[in-house]
C-alpha cells in the first residue's frame, strides 16, 4: 500500500463558483475515494465524504448544496450557528469537527447533528447538560491526538479507554467512533502512521468493550491525505479545499484553534 497520490498540502485547487463546477469537484473526490477504496478492498459505501465548508460564504455553500450537498462540517462553533441559521430554509445537517470550549456547548446542542472533537469530560458534561435541556441526542466522535504534537488538540491515547467508559453516562451522546488529525505533511509516510494509530486504538477498546464505541467508525483523512486514510481504515474523509476551493490562509491558521 505504498500508493502516494501525489498531492501536496498546498495545492492549488481551483475555486468553484457554479453548480457545475462543484459537481465536477464532488466527483472528482468521489472517483478518489471509490479508487482508494479498491485498492484497499473496501466496499465504497462504508466511506462517507464530509464536505467541510469552513470559511467558505453561504452564496457558495448554496451552490455546493445545489450540487448535492447536504452534510457540511464547519470548524467554528459560532461560525456553523451562523450559517445554518441563515440557511434554515435548506436542509442541511451540520456537523461541527473543530475543538469546542464548553462554554459554547449550547450552541452544538441547538443545532449540529455531529460533533467529531470531543476531547474532554467538562465538554462531554456541557453538551450532555444542554442536549437534555433540548430533548436532543448528538452523534459524536472522540478525538484522539495520534501525532504527539502539542499544537494539537485531542487526548492522549493512553487516556481513551478509561473516557469512552466515563462519556457513556452520557445518554444524550451517542458515540461513533474515533477522529483525529494526522501530522500536517505532504509526506506520506509520515502521517500514514498516524491513521494506522486510530484504527489500532479503536480495535483495542473494540477487543476490550465493543458496546463503547458504537459502530466504532473513523473519522480521518483530508483534501491532501483522504486516499491514504482511506487505505487504513477511514470511515469519514473531511474534505473541504478540493471540493470548495483553495482557502485564502494556510490550513495553519485554522487548525487548531486556542481554547
Amino acid at each position: 500500500m505504498g500508493h502516494d497520490n501525489g498531492l501536496s498540502h498546498d495545492e492549488q485547487y481551483s475555486t468553484a463558483t457554479t453548480v457545475e463546477e462543484f459537481r465536477t469537484n464532488i466527483a472528482e473526490v468521489e472517483r478518489r475515494i471509490a479508487a482508494a477504496a479498491e485498492r484497499a478492498g473496501r466496499d465504497r459505501t462504508d466511506i462517507e465524504l464530509l464536505p467541510v465548508s469552513k470559511t467558505v460564504p453561504q452564496e457558495r455553500i448554496r451552490l455546493a448544496v445545489a450540487a448535492g450537498c447536504t452534510k457540511l462540517g464547519e470548524n467554528k462553533v459560532q461560525e456553523a450557528h451562523r450559517k445554518s441559521e441563515e440557511m434554515s430554509d435548506l436542509d442541511i445537517d451540520w456537523a461541527v469537527i473543530g475543538h469546542l470550549q464548553s462554554n459554547k456547548a449550547k450552541f452544538v446542542a441547538q443545532f449540529a447533528s455531529e460533533f467529531q472533537a470531543l476531547d474532554r469530560l467538562k465538554v462531554a458534561r456541557a453538551l450532555d447538560r444542554r442536549l437534555q435541556g433540548e430533548g436532543r441526542t448528538l452523534d459524536v466522535y472522540v478525538q484522539v491526538n495520534t501525532s504527539a504534537e502539542d499544537s494539537k488538540f485531542g487526548m492522549p491515547p493512553e487516556e481513551l479507554l478509561g473516557f469512552l467508559k466515563e462519556v457513556r453516562a452520557f445518554d444524550s451522546l451517542n458515540v461513533q467512533g474515533l477522529m483525529t488529525l494526522a501530522l500536517f505533511s505532504s509526506d506520506i509516510d509520515r502521517v500514514r502512521p498516524c491513521f494506522q494509530m486510530l484504527r489500532s486504538l479503536r480495535d483495542q477498546v473494540r477487543e476490550t468493550d465493543p458496546d463503547l464505541l458504537g459502530p466504532g467508525r473513523l473519522s480521518m483523512g483530508m483534501s491532501g491525505d483522504f486516499e491514504v486514510a482511506i487505505e487504513e481504515g477511514a470511515n469519514c474523509v473531511r474534505v473541504g479545499q478540493a471540493i470548495f476551493g483553495k482557502r485564502a490562509l494556510p490550513d495553519s491558521y485554522y487548525w487548531p484553534e486556542a481554547d
